[in-house]
């Protein structure tokens, strides 16, 4: 199962969710990112989040939809906050689409303690999300059954 992780700039977000995904996932799933208007890097904290967590960061890097072109996603999962105001990018594909709203640890301010706390937090709750997707029982849910625990996780 391939699954995108969608948000605005590609930078912190769904570049964590990408990479900490392809950590845990077993054989047969892989999770690729893009945003809707991507910064054109990744967030130098993102990457040494992943790094002191023990997470490879190599290949990473933000990209647009031209990520999935000629390999479409099964899953469309976006990570963006909409209690932070800003537009959700919206994939009008075939995939199963669900929301899984993370807080930007990026828009933080403070010391570095209060900064990597926000890093390590969103980085915390993705693999809540990561390993509550990775135990359902795929085999036995459609697609309506797999949208509802996808929502459901989302809530985590």
């Amino acid at each position: 199962m391939k699954v995108l992780f969608m948000c605005t700039a590609n930078s912190c977000r769904s570049i964590l969710s990408e990479a900490l995904f392809n950590h845990l996932a077993p054989e047969g799933f892989e999770a690729v990112s893009s945003g809707s208007f991507p910064k054109g890097q990744v967030l130098p904290r993102s990457l040494t989040t992943l790094q002191a967590a023990g997470i490879r960061t190599e290949g990473l890097y933000s990209k647009g939809n031209d990520a999935f072109e000629g390999s479409p996603p099964d899953l469309v999962i976006t990570v963006c906050d909409k209690a932070a105001g800003e537009a959700c990018p919206v994939y009008f594909g075939p995939a199963l689409k669900a929301h899984w709203g993370l807080e930007d640890p990026s828009d933080v301010q403070g010391d570095e303690m209060r900064i990597n706390a926000a890093f390590n937090a969103t980085l915390e709750a993705i693999e809540t999300c990561c390993r509550a997707f990775f135990a359902l029982p795929f085999a036995d849910l459609g697609a309506i059954e797999l949208k509802a625990e996808l929502d459901r996780i989302g809530l985590l």
